[in-house]
């Protein structure tokens, strides 16, 4: 397992500048459906969510389109996504 995170800290930007696409999407609506989430809204959710639940290790920068999309996410349907608690 040691060997699984060993370079995730070098992969992080790479992974970050990946998000751009998304990150350019969201600065000009609220959600990937557009004012309200779709489905791809939730599939991409559910694999920061993942990632949010199994690792305290933070993917998303603060202030970043994309975690504030998050956490928009996490807020939704009364705030269910919140119920699940993150990694610590």
């Amino acid at each position: 397992l040691e060997e699984v995170v060993a370079g995730r800290d070098e992969g992080l930007a790479g992974f970050r500048a990946s998000l751009e696409p998304l990150r350019s999407m969201l600065s000009y609506q609220p959600f990937i459906g557009g004012t309200s989430p779709l489905f791809a809204d939730y599939i991409v959710f559910g694999a920061l969510q993942w990632a949010r639940v199994a690792s305290p290790y933070q993917l998303l920068e603060t202030g970043d389109g994309v975690a504030e999309w998050f956490e928009r996410c996490l807020d939704l349907h009364g705030g269910i996504g919140r119920q699940v608690a993150a990694a610590a």
